[in-house]
């Protein structure tokens, strides 16, 4: 019997059915039907021993072409430093609609994420992506977990990405946080995102998640409007200084304050020995969206 803590998925996973199945365990009442509800599944169980695998994955360059085009990178002949999360977002979907896994996916709020790229990868490239969720640690305002990703071409691992997830509920008031990354104030780059900017990202991304998408899908979630997705907004903020990274670099951020659609955002960076501090702020503000950190070894 195949071990089931691993499975290989076939063909491309995602799409808006796994996300509608994602969120419906969000909805109250609805949250309690059979086939909705996860009645196996606990906090006090753990995260789920599972790893979620898709193997030999070709790059379509008319996709890379797409995603680049939303989030800003030039055209180039390699990928874009953040495209692989977006080869693994169905997995990461897949993981948290399991019914093995103790929380829904809708309403997890993403903290932080951490990609280390070995190399460049070049869209002809055949890939391997797995990933898995790890660290269920006690945070003050809930509960914290991982979902990890690795990238491999011809057995080597060539991206890594560390996204780390808040589910709100009863915290720990002595669990320690990560410090906040430094603030850098803006410094004159202004970015002026239009309404339907969370439409066209889930497009290119396959994160179709209801508070990116309209006012009236954002405020069943408890939004005024509809935010932009965390991941454009790394994804931006590198393609504004990629031609700086190198074929290997890691770049860090925690998500702050949401960016609500449609707006206006600052970005900000100063440079740090062989690599840069950034962040992307309110231009009225100063209040950050995002801080980061990018490094080259």
């Amino acid at each position: 019997m195949a071990d089931e803590s691993h499975r290989t998925v076939r063909g491309e996973p995602g799409g808006l059915g796994l996300m509608v199945k994602a969120a419906l365990p969000a909805i109250p009442g609805v949250n309690l039907l059979p086939g909705v509800a996860k009645p196996g599944a606990s906090v006090a169980q753990g995260l789920p021993s599972l790893t979620l695998h898709r193997a030999d994955v070709a790059i379509d360059p008319a996709h890379v072409e797409a995603y680049a085009a939303v989030c800003g990178f030039a055209p180039s002949q390699t990928l874009p430093f953040t495209y692989p999360h977006v080869l693994a977002f169905g997995l990461h979907m897949g993981i948290m609609t399991d019914g093995s896994f103790p929380f829904p996916a809708i309403g997890t709020v993403h903290l932080a994420n951490a990609i280390t790229a070995h190399r460049s990868i070049a869209p002809s490239e055949r890939l391997d992506v797995s990933a898995t969720a790890r660290d269920l640690r006690a945070h003050p305002k809930g509960m914290v977990f991982d979902l990890a990703t690795t990238v491999r071409s011809g057995g080597d691992t060539v991206w890594e990405s560390t996204s780390t997830y808040l589910r709100v509920g009863r915290g720990d008031e002595q669990a320690v946080s990560p410090p906040d990354l430094d603030l850098v104030p803006g410094t004159g780059t202004v970015w002026s995102l239009g309404g339907d900017l969370g439409r066209r990202y889930a497009a290119v991304s396959g994160d179709h998640n209801p508070i990116h998408l309209y006012p009236l899908t954002a405020k069943a979630f408890g939004f005024r409007r509809q935010i932009a997705h965390g991941m454009w907004t790394k994804a931006r903020c590198i393609a504004h200084f990629a031609n700086r990274l190198g074929d290997a670099a890691s770049v860090e951020v925690q998500f702050k304050k949401p960016v609500f659609l449609p707006g206006k955002v600052a970005f900000g960076s100063t440079t740090v020995g062989s690599g840069l501090d950034f962040s992307l702020t309110d231009p009225r503000s100063g209040k950050p969206h995002l801080l980061g950190r990018a490094r080259r070894p």
